[in-house]
C-alpha cells in the first residue's frame, strides 16, 4: 500500500482544513503544528508548512504576529473572518464529500 507521502496532492487540502480548524481554535506555530499533524499521521516537514502557512497568510486566512520565544522570535498564527468562512464551507463539503465516500463503500460491500 502506498504511503501517505505518496499522495501529498490530495492530502494537502485535508492538511490545509486541518490548519484553519486549529487557527480558528485558538493561536498556533508552526512545530506545533507540525507535531499536530503527525499525531494524525500526515508526516509535514518544515519546508512544506511554512511555506503553506505564509501562502494561508497572503490569501487572507490567517493573520500572524510575532512573538518572542526565548532568544528568538516564532510567528504564531489565527485565522481571520476569511479564514473561519473558509473552514465553514470546507467541513460542509468534507460532510457532503464522506456521505458519499460512505455510500459508496456500502454499496461496495453489498455487492
Amino acid at each position: 500500500m502506498p504511503s501517505q507521502i505518496d499522495h501529498h496532492e490530495i492530502l494537502s487540502g485535508f492538511i490545509r482544513l486541518h490548519v484553519l480548524h486549529h487557527a480558528a481554535e485558538g493561536e498556533l506555530y508552526g512545530k506545533w503544528m507540525i507535531e499536530e499533524l503527525a499525531h494524525h499521521g500526515y508526516n509535514v516537514s518544515p519546508g512544506t508548512l511554512y511555506p503553506m502557512l505564509h501562502s494561508l497568510e497572503k490569501k487572507g486566512y490567517l493573520s500572524s504576529r510575532k512573538e518572542r520565544d526565548g532568544r528568538t522570535f516564532r510567528r504564531v498564527y489565527t485565522a481571520t473572518p476569511l479564514g473561519r468562512q473558509a473552514l465553514e464551507v470546507g467541513r460542509e463539503k468534507l460532510r457532503e464529500l464522506f456521505r458519499e465516500v460512505a455510500a459508496g463503500e456500502a454499496r461496495e460491500r453489498s455487492d
